[in-house]
């Protein structure tokens, strides 16, 4: 009744995959050869808080093969809603894209 118990509908970010109540994925795209790198983060161990109190993730990233570099940066609202995602030197791989 009036939607108060019920899931909130869209709002989902196309380029996080939330494994678990507590586990999230993400794969990134490296700008200078397109090499490919998955993260698996969880909220106790890696989402953290910044200065105004929103939560994040943020990892600097290596591509395993041409060594290229970047950043990623995933935001959250109070409960761990994906609120965006922006990458220096990498571009985000939509989980639609993915084959597992």
């Amino acid at each position: 009744m009036f939607g108060l118990f019920g899931k909130k509908s869209g709002g989902k970010n196309p380029n996080v995959k939330q494994d678990d109540a507590h586990t999230y994925r993400v794969r990134v795209r490296t700008k200078r050869h397109g090499e490919i790198v998955e993260f698996r983060f969880t909220k106790s161990a890696h989402i953290g808080l910044d200065d105004d109190g929103n939560y994040l993730f943020r990892k600097a990233v290596v591509s395993p093969q041409h060594f290229d570099r970047g950043e990623l940066l995933v935001t959250f609202d109070k409960r761990y809603n994906v609120t965006g995602t922006t990458g220096e030197g990498v571009d985000f791989v939509p989980v639609a894209e993915w084959e597992d």
